[in-house]
């Protein structure tokens, strides 16, 4: 707009005043008096006014600066959008005006420069004042992807303007065998720096056995790469956590940064390094509290962001409707469902620009499998699954209506121990506040519910499978021998769907489960549940071998039938006569129950009291105290008898879905069904438009 670049005060005064400071504000994080800057200010906006030719303020500077970016497109459709889409944004500084059309999927640090980079004030302002102190040590702590490389790599371009030496370690970036011993840990840790420095790595002449490997360390900065350097420098260690790994490592690693960071405060020499640590998690290892480099110097954890935040994100993404005060309150949504954090709405921002989905559909599916959030949920669900301590303790959080407390001095196997708590903390999953824990945002609360629940059915039914695989009580004449292997039934569905995709063929994949079946052999024993699995899978068979291509007994109490040339309704249909099919074999929940006389009127006066029941079944007594639970509970059944819950899928075979996509699908559906009530028939049509 000018034909004359902006001098760095100048930038500098733009780039804040964009991001809504005030001028006492950018005075007092940059050493420039706050008239001078409201000077510069003033005379910034005059020479855009004249670039421009309509008035331009610091409250109006992104509307003017907006409308003249969409003025330069409508007019220009040729040469001006082809630069401006070929990546003009490095000529146009901080606006970075990148076409929605041609944006990167959300993954990694977020680039220097890029507008989609929120800060989050005072954070940068603090770090950046803090790694001009000598000797400083700066500790930045979040969850995954919540914006500590991004934050990082601004330190460390910041640390260069100011004529500072930087180095920057990622510890994932070490092979396993480096943490094979200290010695060999802290060599590689020597020659890194020094590689970085442009120094050659002398260590043989530092180190020294005798001495052991921490004074050799020691050694080799003070008598070769500091006396090498004149100007300060930034050591930025990332990734810190895999050093927490190792614990005969970090024991002595850890506290020599401690040392590192109390000996400059006596030494000018150490006072050059200014340390940078950045990890994930919280530290378990045991370390003396004058040892840890955790509670000295500066520590920095990313909050999330905040719906203002938010918004103006939005806007980035060219979000246009995201403007409004109506637009805030539809992201406050967005923010509620997942708490705000940088990744996930960066994710979410992404989608709804490219227009494939609408902000209520992203928010209906967003803890599905079919969700746009479905792979980083399946890694924190497998992160989860590799330690049941803490699969419990995020049970206990997720299924509770409140906060949960956690108890400090409660053993490492309790549900909530304090270090389960600060785990799942550090992994994101939960806020804590004080003592009390809870779940960091509904996406979480609502996918992990699910998978608890479905996990829960699983293992219910996983006595009565074990017991029905280790005996021969199930022939193969019998119903459920006329089910295919999973295995089997999921090679087919591959091999076929290649021959699907070639015709467009409809699919539709039945998903079927016995409600609450738990509860029926813990009162009727695994015989009679043997018994009444067979009947229920015969009534599947029957109902769908005139349509389905395959079927197979698919988990626990699960079954699954694959229907190729089956549209939705039809497949809904099919359901229904298995749902009504199964209620029709009036298998009882419940063994019959003789009251006396004062039971009966007991039980009439007060319903809800858990009564002492004789129940008998055949010859063999059910202890009471079962009994009593079992009919204090059964209102909350779906029916007297035996019923199943059913979910669908149907897709139209192409490149877009796949097998795996529409089991999921099906699962997902199965769920709904369970959440409405059970007994019941949902219907999951994201996979195909037709429907």
């Amino acid at each position: 707009m000018q034909d004359k670049p902006l001098g760095s005060i100048q930038q500098f005064v733009l780039y804040q005043s964009w991001l809504g400071k005030t001028y006492g504000e950018m005075a007092e994080g940059s050493g420039y008096g706050s008239d001078y800057i409201k000077e510069v200010g003033s005379q910034l906006w005059q020479d855009l006014s004249d670039a421009l030719g309509e008035r331009v303020t610091k409250k109006n500077l992104q509307l003017v600066l907006r409308r003249f970016q969409q003025d330069c497109i409508s007019q220009d459709n040729s040469q001006q959008e082809r630069e401006l889409r070929a990546g003009s944004s490095a000529e146009r500084g901080f606006l970075n005006l990148v076409p929605v059309s041609k944006l990167d999927f959300p993954s990694g640090p977020v680039p220097l420069g890029s507008p989609f980079y929120i800060n989050r004030p005072p954070l940068e302002e603090l770090v950046y004042a803090e790694i001009m102190q000598p000797g400083c040590l700066v500790r930045i702590k979040a969850p995954r992807k919540m914006g500590k490389s991004s934050l990082l790599n601004r330190i460390i371009a910041h640390a260069k303007v100011q004529g500072y030496k930087t180095v920057s370690l990622d510890f994932q970036e070490a092979d396993e065998a480096v943490f094979a011993s200290l010695d060999k840990f802290l060599r590689w840790f020597c020659i890194n720096i020094s590689r970085q420095l442009n120094l050659a790595p002398n260590l043989d002449d530092y180190w020294d056995a005798e001495m052991g490997s921490k004074v050799s360390c020691k050694f080799y900065f003070e008598g070769y790469l500091l006396e090498q350097i004149d100007s300060p420098i930034v050591l930025a260690l990332n990734e810190v956590h895999r050093v927490f790994e190792h614990p005969n490592i970090a024991q002595d690693f850890l506290p020599m940064l401690r040392f590192w960071h109390e000996v400059a405060k006596q030494d000018r020499t150490w006072q050059k390094v200014r340390l940078v640590v950045v990890h994930t998690t919280e530290i378990y290892i045991p370390l003396k509290l004058n040892q840890s480099p955790f509670n000295v110097g500066l520590t920095v954890p990313l909050p999330p962001f905040t719906i203002a935040q938010v918004q103006n994100l939005a806007i980035e993404y060219g979000i246009d409707w995201a403007a409004s005060s109506s637009g805030a309150q539809r992201l406050a949504a967005l923010q509620t469902m997942i708490g705000g954090h940088p990744y996930l709405i960066n994710l979410a921002l992404y989608h709804l620009c490219q227009e494939e989905m609408t902000l209520l559909e992203l928010l209906q599916t967003a803890s599905t499998p079919s969700g746009i959030y479905s792979q980083h949920l399946r890694e924190l669900l497998t992160l989860l699954q590799a330690d049941p301590q803490l699969m419990s303790a995020m049970q206990e959080v997720v299924m509770a209506d409140e906060s949960v407390q956690f108890d400090a001095g409660a053993p490492r196997g309790a549900a909530l121990s304090a270090i389960a708590a600060y785990k799942l903390e550090s992994m994101g999953l939960v806020q804590l506040d004080g003592n009390q824990a809870r779940a960091s945002c509904e996406l979480y609360r609502l996918y992990f519910s699910q998978q608890l629940l479905r996990q829960n059915d699983d293992h219910a039914s996983a006595n009565l499978l074990n017991e029905q695989q280790q005996s021969n009580d199930i022939s193969e004449a019998d119903a459920l021998s006329q089910f295919v292997n999973l295995h089997h039934f999921s090679q087919y569905l591959e091999t076929q769907w290649q021959q699907w995709l070639t015709q467009a063929t409809m699919v539709s994949v039945i998903m079927c489960d016995i409600d609450y079946f738990k509860f029926y052999t813990d009162v009727h024993g695994y015989q009679a549940g043997n018994s009444s699995l067979q009947r229920i899978a015969s009534t599947i068979r029957q109902c769908v071998k005139y349509k389905a291509t395959l079927m197979t007994h698919y988990e626990g109490t699960k079954f699954a039938a694959v229907l190729p040339q089956t549209p939705a309704d039809i497949a809904v249909d099919i359901c229904e006569n298995i749902r009504e099919g199964v209620e029709e074999l009036a298998i009882a929940r419940a063994s019959s129950v003789v009251y006396s006389d004062q039971e009966e009127q007991t039980r009439l006066a007060n319903p809800e009291a858990t009564l002492t029941l004789r129940v008998s079944e055949g010859r063999n007594w059910v202890p009471q105290r079962a009994i009593a639970h079992a009919q204090f509970q059964f209102d909350g059944f779906p029916a007297p008898v035996l019923t199943v819950s059913l979910g669908i899928a149907t897709a139209i075979a192409n490149h877009e879905n796949s097998p795996v996509m529409l089991m999921a699908a099906a699962e997902e559906a199965l769920f709904q069904a369970k959440r409405k009530g059970r007994n019941c028939v949902a219907l999951n049509s994201v996979l195909s438009e037709e429907i």
